[in-house]
């Protein structure tokens, strides 16, 4: 039976074209794209396509997006045996992450892709990049089973887990990593799949997908030198109900005793507050200095391994189905999409 993928266009680099008179790249019309890539008349599968519109520059992604994209995939869900998002690359480590949360019990995939430069210029990254990710998501095993029923980040030759991955480069064709995690494929001459990296959801339950999520969440960075003030005047933030908090190292704060204060105050008014390290590689190990065990004291949660990305969109996800801080937390030290090794 021939396979069925649905490609989804939301914008970005991949889908431009340069304006002769400003310079700029503009998006045109995804048909264009098509023409572009007549490799893809070679493919046995049957190829639809989805366009947003107007197509959406990544830097204006936003959680409402994100539940229109969950919308159309769901959706379509039982039409196509997997579905490839082109994206622009700012935020696509962000919206991946979020789909992997609202798509509970994936059992196809949803592979994210797009370009450093646009599908119509001579040296465009775009074209492999969107070819081998159709061929990944129509790839079955002898059972008839997706090979990768999760949402992935395919560039450069690699498949990535979408909510262990980051954009390490604003200019190489190798734009992303999952530095804590290793790839899920590696494509060159032949494609390789790393099945006992890869999940495996129960594939008699249905997908469930989610459409809401709480945005009433903010990322601080710590730094030598961080007033109190602002500190506080975050912490005192109405709304507010998650601090993404980017640490030092393996987890380390200043020891300031106004921070801790601060800290524990907002633990104790119901604040999620969540442990990142600054590095792009590493884990939190709260435990390991002083520094990290006073941060504890004072209520703050670890994020493990996760990325921002992954952080972030997972507190907005949670606090959409949990009033609870301390469910939340809780969900927070556990694993529920592959995001965090503990």
């Amino acid at each position: 039976m021939q396979s069925k993928v649905l490609l989804i266009y939301t914008g970005g680099t991949i889908g431009m074209n340069r304006n002769p008179q400003t310079g700029a790249l503009e998006p045109f019309d995804f048909e264009h794209l098509l023409l572009n890539v007549p490799e893809l008349t070679q493919f046995d599968m049957l190829i639809d396509t989805y366009q947003f519109a107007p197509p959406i520059d990544s830097s204006d992604m936003s959680p409402r997006l994100w539940t229109d994209l969950s919308h159309v995939i769901a959706d379509h869900y039982d039409d196509y045996d997997g579905f490839v998002v082109l994206h622009g690359t700012d935020t696509m480590a962000y919206t991946a992450s979020a789909l992997s949360y609202m798509m509970e019990n994936l059992t196809k995939p949803i592979i994210f892709t797009g370009s450093q430069l646009p599908i119509g210029q001579l040296r465009t990254d775009g074209k492999e990049n969107l070819i081998t990710s159709i061929e990944i998501a129509a790839a079955k095993d002898d059972d008839g089973c997706a090979r990768v029923p999760e949402v992935g980040i395919y560039f450069n030759g690699h498949l990535l887990r979408g909510n262990r991955t980051t954009k390490q480069s604003a200019d190489e064709f190798n734009a992303f990593e999952s530095f804590n995690y290793p790839h899920l494929v590696d494509a060159g001459v032949n494609i390789t799949y790393h099945r006992e990296r890869i999940l495996q959801p129960d594939w008699q339950r249905p997908l469930k997908p989610h459409f809401r999520l709480d945005n009433n969440v903010i990322i601080f960075s710590l730094f030598p030198g961080i007033r109190e003030d602002l500190i506080r005047h975050i912490i005192h933030t109405p709304n507010l109900k998650a601090i993404v908090m980017r640490t030092f190292g393996s987890g380390n704060a200043p020891q300031s005793p106004w921070l801790l204060s601060a800290l524990k105050e907002g633990t104790r008014n119901g604040k999620v507050i969540v442990n990142i390290s600054q590095c792009m590689q590493g884990c939190v190990e709260m435990n390991r200095y002083d520094t990290g065990y006073h941060l504890q004291e004072a209520g703050v949660v670890s994020g493990h391994d996760s990325t921002v990305e992954s952080a972030v969109t997972k507190l907005m996800f949670l606090q959409s189905h949990f009033d609870d801080p301390d469910m939340i937390r809780q969900k927070m030290n556990q694993s529920i999409r592959g995001e965090i090794t503990v």
